[in-house]
This record gives C-alpha cells, structure tokens and sequence, in this order.
C-alpha cells in the first residue's frame, strides 16, 4: 500500500528538510510531494532535494488539493511543514486499514517544548476524550473517500475540521496511539494561555458556524501561520 505524504508549504526553509527526513526515514512504498505555495525564501530549494514539489496558488486547503490530484497512493497523508512523523508511521497507518470499515484517522500530538502550559495542553492532547482531528495531527485517507466527499473545502480555516467531519460519513475515523511533534511556534508568538484562548475563539466560532471569511483576519498569510 503505497502513502502519499502532501505537504503544503509557504516560506517553510527552517523547517521542510527535518520534516521531510522523518518522512523518508519511513519503511515502505511512498511518495512525498511539497506543495508550495509561492514561498519568497530556499523552501522550494530546500525540500526539492527530497521529494518532488509542486507550485499552487496560495491556500492550505488549496495547495493540498493539488497535491493530492497528483499523487499516485492508496492513502494520502496530509502533513504540515512544522510537524514531525515518528518511527514506523506510515505501517502504522497501513495496519490501521485492516481494521472493518476505516476510511481515516489521525495521530496524537506532542510539541517540540516545555513548559507547564506545553506539557499540560500535550497531556490533554493525549486523552482519548479529545477527538478534534486538526490537521497538525497529520490526517490520512484512503483515496477514494478523499475523492468521494470532493477534496478539502477550499476556506480560510478548518479546513481539517471540516474534511474530518465529512470524512465520518464516508466510514471509520480511527485515532492512532502515535503521536507526531508539532512545533509550538505559535504559542511561543503568541504565549501559551494567549494561543490557547485563541484557539477556544476560532474553534467556538466554527461551531457556531460563522462564515470562513470572518476567520480570515486572525490568520494573515504569515510564515508559520498558515503554511
């Protein structure tokens, strides 16, 4: 079963070759595509010495879904730039398609610091409780689920959320033990309480099903933010 790992990138140089080295250590058939979406410093240099990278117009949602049109896998992994597989990912996520029934899933996530607020928001990360899919938790699927339901929705933000919840309709959203490392850069721009109360705004917001362009003014095409 071959993995199709789509990274979307924007001004991503200090991160894209640690990010694709946990890639390419990974046993088994894959294929790695860096999606660019118009990056002004050596991304696109940077990552074309290990996979191939493709140029789209600027957008998450909209670099991943060219990505995903030229990837050849069964099962399209979806990672950000900034985020880190752990060993033996990928078997993880061939091994989970045997069970009945799955069509998706995800992994857990840790960030790459420390701290009380890090080390607590982790721990919460970790219960078995909280099945937010956010799309730093590296989601995968099988391709004719992602075809079925039409891709990601190309909006500003939640996009992830958003293709999960469509996702569930199409079979079992499974939620691995792995977790991958995600930075916490933002929540070193931002501090940790401050990112958090953001994130309760954005994400009450979505629920209340606010229009995606109302989110657009919290996330500026900065690097890191949206890349």
């Amino acid at each position: 079963m071959t993995v199709s790992v789509v990274i979307p990138t924007l001004n991503e140089a200090a991160q894209i070759e640690a990010t694709l080295y946990s890639v390419r250590k990974q046993p088994g058939p894959v294929e790695v595509l860096v999606v660019d979406g118009g990056s002004t410093d050596n991304t696109v240099a940077h990552a074309a010495a290990h996979a191939r990278v493709i140029e789209a117009p600027r957008g998450r949602a909209r670099q991943m879904n060219a990505g995903a049109a030229e990837a050849i896998g069964d099962v399209l992994l979806f990672l950000h730039a900034d985020t880190h597989l752990p060993d033996g990912a990928l078997d993880a996520v061939r091994a989970s398609f045997a069970e009945p029934g799955v069509s998706a899933g995800c992994f857990r996530t840790t960030f790459d610091a420390e701290g009380f607020w890090m080390r607590l928001w982790s721990l919460r990360l970790w219960m078995r409780w909280h099945r937010f899919a956010f799309g730093d938790r590296a989601p995968f699927v099988r391709r004719e689920a992602f075809d079925a339901i039409g891709g990601f929705p190309e909006q500003p933000i939640f996009e992830d959320l958003e293709l999960v919840r469509r996702l569930r309709r199409q079979g079992r959203f499974v939620f691995l033990d792995d977790a991958v490392v995600t930075s916490a850069r933002r929540y070193r721009r931002h501090g940790a309480v401050g990112q958090q109360l953001r994130n309760l705004a954005l994400w009450s917001a979505w629920n209340l099903r606010l229009p995606p362009t109302w989110f657009k003014r919290f996330y500026p095409d900065a690097p890191g933010e949206r890349g």
